[in-house]
């Protein structure tokens, strides 16, 4: 299929893809200022957050029902649902309605989560074309330029307040386009009937390695802006630039990515990255100025870029037909515990030992995947 008559047809989950990257990425870039805001550490901070992981694990789970019940307007009304989620914390200037707001837009995002993956991989399978690495490389794009207009904003003396709900809008555009005719995900809901395949260790095996890569990524564009300020001094500017040099690398790495697909071993491919990705993360953990910290950033984000996409595509082809829909369902759960624990887990690690050893930490976590790649593989033959 030619590249943009490929974007055409996966729009409608790129564009899910884009949002929370946008989201998100606002969302890292102005930590700082969100720190100050309440008057928190780092551990602090990290306990705050924790309310995050809970409302998303909890709407992961009525994430199934809620498609199956809306239809085509699933994910458009939950993108929309996590734009508005994310407008709520720079609002939230006392401290005990801080974590409230992130369970909001943790709620929003885990159905987004949910929803937008399933819906690539049932496009996969319709058309017969690899496009999780390019909805992913989506995600990081829209992931660092919420970071680079945060750091800007930022810089122009916006506060949290103004900065978030900005993005915000930019989310609710985002929700437009992902409206589609055919946008109907079949199959997310298990049968009735007593008929439902079961799951197997695919998803299990798959969604661990999609956690790891996510707890590490998402913890390390969470943090690297408040290790670049605080640990190595750097401006507001330069602090936002870190998860957009993150960011950044994992999309261009992703659209390599999406021409390696089908043409290397997709099991070599994430041994090699969580070396790569460990590599980087250690480099970050000992650099002695924002540029070097900047340079672990790129090499992790190069390495980090293929695990996830790569191992969503694995459970979707590893699994049968029948049950595809709820296998990916079930790595996405599975997998985006990562996504939510990393961010707060990274933070009482940083409060505790200091933001350096939090990235040495990072590094033997996503080099692990290289010892549970052989076990998904023994699950093709």
């Amino acid at each position: 299929m030619p590249a943009l008559a490929m974007v055409a047809y996966s729009r409608p989950a790129l564009a899910a893809f884009g949002a929370m990257g946008v989201l998100w990425g606002t969302f890292a870039a102005a930590l700082p200022d969100l720190k100050a805001m309440l008057g928190v550490d780092e551990a602090q901070l990290g306990l705050l957050i924790f309310f995050t992981p809970i409302a998303a694990i909890t709407a992961m789970l009525a994430a199934p029902a809620f498609g199956a019940a809306l239809g085509r307007a699933a994910l458009p009304m939950a993108v929309a649902l996590m734009a508005v989620g994310f407008a709520l914390p720079g609002q939230a200037s006392v401290i005990w309605m801080f974590p409230l707001a992130m369970a909001c837009a943790g709620a929003a995002t885990g159905l987004t989560d949910v929803l937008m993956n399933a819906r690539v991989a049932a496009m996969e399978t319709a058309r017969g074309v690899h496009l999780m690495n390019l909805a992913h490389a989506v995600y990081s794009f829209g992931y660092a330029g919420g970071a680079i207009l945060t750091g800007a904003m930022r810089g122009a003396g916006w506060g949290p307040a103004w900065v978030m709900g900005t993005m915000a809008g930019v989310g609710l555009i985002c929700a437009l386009l992902t409206l589609d005719r055919d946008g109907r995900i079949e199959g997310l809901r298990k049968p009735r009937d007593g008929s439902a395949l079961p799951l197997g260790l695919v998803p299990i095996i798959g969604g661990g390695i999609v956690l790891i890569a996510f707890m590490t990524e998402n913890a390390a564009e969470n943090w690297s802006a408040l290790h670049i300020e605080k640990t190595l001094g750097g401006s507001p500017e330069e602090g936002a630039a870190g998860p957009a040099a993150l960011a950044l690398t994992m999309g261009f790495a992703r659209l390599g990515g999406q021409w390696l697909a089908g043409r290397v071993d997709p099991f070599t491919l994430l041994r090699v990255g969580a070396v790569i990705a460990a590599i980087g993360a250690l480099i970050a953990s000992q650099a002695g100025g924002p540029g070097g910290a900047y340079l672990g950033f790129i090499i992790m984000g190069i390495g980090a870029s293929v695990l996830a996409p790569t191992a969503f595509s694995l459970v979707g082809q590893l699994s049968r037909p029948e049950a595809r829909a709820r296998a990916v369902a079930r790595a996405t759960q599975l997998g985006y515990l990562g996504y939510f624990l990393g961010p707060p887990l990274l933070g009482l690690i940083a409060g505790t030992f200091g933001l350096r050893m939090a990235f040495v930490w990072a590094a033997v976590l996503v080099g692990a995947v290289f010892l549970i790649a052989p076990l998904l593989q023994r699950q093709r033959t």
